[in-house]
């Protein structure tokens, strides 16, 4: 996600999204009653009151609505509400509803913006890519880069000796177990928990078929690049393998987050759960950790109950407690679905 403009004075935030993610990160930054701008296809009506229900054309227009309603579903984000701003010919208090994808461009505009809202945005637009060992390779040469925050770094090139393809069935093996030293090498000194192996055609499948070490194996997932080079690194950075990728490696800390919390419950250490518990713990000033998952929230909202939890958030973001969304996609997303989808880890037990 890329900020375009920022005036946190005035509550206003203009981004552009860039990716899937970036939709999944602002169904969870936009709330009920944010103010919402963006450019959108209106269908507007002509001619004379008497002939209006005969024709109408779809128009571009650029609208303001407030927000009643937020859905994120099939990689579409949905944004629902009243017209507050827009052209003479679109009544003010009509309802609208913007359909923000990948590349689109709205601005936020919100009364005051929460600690944990401005963490998540900074997170989205800082595309914190962990340490990902990409191998791309064909019959004549693999290439090794380390993924970075912005980028990547090559590691190093290994040459193969097939030059034609009636040689690979004699000679791939060198060049395979050369590839693999390298896989074996860099993991343990970058400490890389994912690898991605790219290819065209069918090289990658052959080396996996190489690779015997399990655990290295578990570390890698195959995707596709139309050549060996660093154009095709970039390629591989953007295919929806390294999405999943990130999205295991998210998934990994949210589990993690759930298993820490279960260990407090589990010795009636310093934790709630439930809506009535943790709004009890948030306003004692005690939550450390704030759980809740992202089906809850949606649950919530479609109860038209959200204002709920949102209390429970602000009073959170104010005693300087971590607001945590969890997948419910996961193991630990559904564990603490479980436990009423909501739970905090306490800096002390309230009685």
């Amino acid at each position: 996600m890329k900020i375009i403009h920022q005036n946190l004075k005035k509550g206003i935030i203009k981004v552009k999204t860039e990716n899937i993610d970036d939709l999944w990160y602002l169904s969870h930054i936009i709330d009920k009653n944010d103010l919402i701008k963006a450019q959108t296809i209106r269908k507007i009506k002509l001619g004379e009151e008497a002939e209006r229900s005969k024709k109408a054309i779809k128009k571009k227009v650029i609208l303001t609505i407030k927000t009643e309603k937020i859905e994120f579903k099939d990689n579409i984000l949905r944004i629902s509400g009243t017209v507050i701003e827009g052209p003479e010919d679109i009544p003010k208090s009509s309802h609208h509803s913007f359909k923000i994808e990948e590349n689109d461009i709205i601005t936020i505009i919100k009364e005051k913006w929460l600690r944990f809202q401005l963490d998540k945005l900074k997170e989205a637009i800082e595309s914190k890519i962990p340490s990902i060992l990409i191998c791309i390779l064909d019959r004549e040469e693999a290439i090794f880069a380390l993924s970075k925050t912005r980028g990547y770094k090559i590691l190093s090139s290994i040459k193969g000796e097939v030059t034609k393809k009636e040689e690979r069935a004699t000679t791939k093996g060198g060049f395979y177990q050369e590839i693999i030293k390298s896989l074996r090498e860099y993991a343990p000194r970058y400490k890389i928990n994912n690898v991605i192996i790219a290819s065209p055609a069918f090289w990658k499948e052959d080396l996996m078929k190489e690779i015997k070490d399990k655990e290295l194996k578990e570390k890698i997932v195959l995707a596709s690049c139309s050549s060996v080079d660093k154009g095709a690194i970039n390629e591989v950075l953007k295919r929806p393998e390294m999405r999943e990728v990130l999205k295991q490696v998210r998934s990994a800390k949210e589990i993690e987050l759930v298993e820490e919390l279960l260990k407090e419950i589990s010795k009636q250490g310093n934790s709630a759960y439930g809506i009535d518990e943790v709004e009890l713990a948030a306003n004692a000033g005690a939550v450390k950790q704030l759980l809740i998952t992202d089906s809850f929230i949606s649950k919530m909202r479609e109860q038209e109950n959200y204002e709920r939890i949102d209390n429970i958030m602000k009073i959170t973001d104010q005693t300087k407690g971590n607001i945590n969304i969890i997948s419910s996609e996961h193991e630990g997303g559904k564990k603490l679905d479980g436990l009423g989808g909501i739970a905090a880890i306490l800096r002390f037990r309230i009685s």
